[in-house]
């Protein structure tokens, strides 16, 4: 027994000074923190944006923080974005997926598989909508439109529901690995529960809104993927499509409802957009786009999107920054961009970043606003609630499209008010900081009511 402790000792001891290191010269700045192994993770988890901000306080656009084991540069000035995004050689985005993939829905799937699913589902529309606001109708909408009613018509809806948002809780703590015994076995659990609920999905051919679904899981079945697995990877696409765009629209109602003047704005664009459509206008001859509905979307998103876009270093890199400084990346790193912090929050950019301003992205003539300056330089990326380079949201504008269409539907058919002409936006959960659209801590009252519309 005595020597069975020596020997683990020995080996956790020669674990850290392995995974101890000290700064080179050509790397960038470097912060372990001062718990051996663990480092940061307890912070950079709790808060990653009060973390981040801390640490670009203290050491600049470019620095790398231990957490848990790992070593993780982060880059945080968008002038410097390409030279990662466009890397695929010494880069790699797929390892990291795949390591969520595995600690979230326990699916493995290879590099060759994960890049034929990606091809074959920018030919579909993989982007549903829920809201905040009512959320289990609209799950269960969405639910019914993309993966159909199973099991005979026997399941409870309202059961999947709720074990899906048992699971959208858990969903940052199985990503890093922090679950307690319960919620382990509470994720589990739930896990099962989806997987059987939706193993029939998509087994038979649909011309609908469904077809998406069949040739998804013929492509599975083509690359000898067996049945469990099959009902995982659907797992995955049930939270892709349901995961992000449900919050979006809830903090755009949100911010309009508390924004009198934004509401107005939009309303009177979408009016206009109705009696041109109800007119009888040709389709060619109708206006393109909806400038004050883009502009309010856009800036909902600058507000509330908030994913890293991360890489695992493959082979080392140079790295190097706008401003003409090179870094050194190791190989087996990972480098984490977050664009929530810059350009999007960032005030050097945006005048009062906290604030929601529906017109942010408008010129006076009601064109497109693109031209947004750092450090006296224009800024290609300004904004990155989609992702960027070849790993972009491919649902982007099915996503924006419905949107549009929810907002349209509410604010044409419903008469909404505060039920609390004062109330502030909810704050943001912070735990959610790096999984894409960040969710509310808490929820907005109001009062509706049918018009008498046709």
């Amino acid at each position: 027994m005595i020597w069975t402790v020596l020997l683990l000792v020995q080996a956790l001891l020669f674990y850290f000074i392995l995974t101890n290191r000290s700064r080179r010269k050509t790397d960038p700045p470097l912060d372990k923190g001062l718990v051996p192994w663990l480092g940061h993770a307890l912070e950079f988890g709790k808060d990653a944006a009060k973390f981040l901000n801390r640490m670009k306080l203290k050491h600049g656009n470019v620095f790398t923080v231990r957490a848990a084991g790992r070593y993780v540069t982060v880059l945080l000035d968008p002038h410097s974005y390409d030279t990662i995004m466009n890397d695929s050689e010494s880069l790699d985005f797929i390892r990291h997926a795949q390591v969520l993939m595995e600690r979230i829905f326990t699916l493995r799937l290879s590099h060759h598989q994960m890049a034929k699913a990606k091809t074959m589902m920018t030919k579909y529309v993989l982007i549903c909508l829920v809201s905040r606001l009512c959320f289990h109708f609209h799950f269960m909408a969405g639910y019914l439109t993309l993966f159909g009613e199973q099991n005979n018509n026997t399941t409870d809806l309202s059961s999947i529901y709720e074990e899906y948002k048992k699971f959208d809780d858990l969903l940052t703590k199985m990503a890093r690995g922090t679950l307690k015994s319960e919620e382990g076995k509470t994720a589990q659990s739930v896990r099962q529960k989806l997987w059987e609920f939706l193993a029939p999905a998509g087994l038979t051919a649909d011309l609908g809104s469904r077809s998406w679904l069949h040739a998804y899981r013929r492509l599975l079945q083509e690359e000898g993927v067996d049945e469990e697995t099959q009902a995982k990877a659907v797992l995955l696409q049930l939270w892709a499509t349901q995961g992000n765009v449900g919050p979006a629209a809830f903090w755009l109602l949100g911010y309009l409802l508390t924004n009198p003047q934004a509401l107005w704005a939009v309303k009177k664009e979408l009016s206009w957009t109705s009696q041109v459509e109800a007119s009888g206008t040709p389709l060619m001859d109708r206006p393109a786009t909806t400038p004050v509905f883009d502009s309010a979307l856009e800036e909902t998103l600058r507000l509330t999107a908030a994913p890293f876009i991360t890489r695992e270093v493959v082979q080392e890199k140079t790295l190097h920054m706008a401003d003409g400084q090179e870094y050194l990346l190791r190989k087996g790193d990972r480098v984490c961009l977050f664009p929530f912090i810059s350009p999007q929050m960032d005030p050097e950019i945006y005048q009062e970043p906290q604030k929601f301003k529906y017109d942010r992205f408008m010129n006076k003539d009601g064109s497109v606003k693109k031209d947004f300056y750092k450090g006296g330089r224009r800024l290609k990326y300004y904004t990155m609630p989609w992702g960027a380079g070849t790993n972009g949201c491919v649902g982007k504008q099915f996503a924006i499209n419905t949107i549009r269409q929810f907002v349209y539907m509410v604010l044409t058919n419903y008469d909404l008010e505060l039920c609390d002409p004062n109330a502030q936006m909810p704050e943001v959960n912070a735990s959610r900081y790096g999984f894409g659209m960040l969710q509310p801590q808490g929820d907005l009252s109001v009062r509706y009511k049918p018009r008498n519309t046709h």
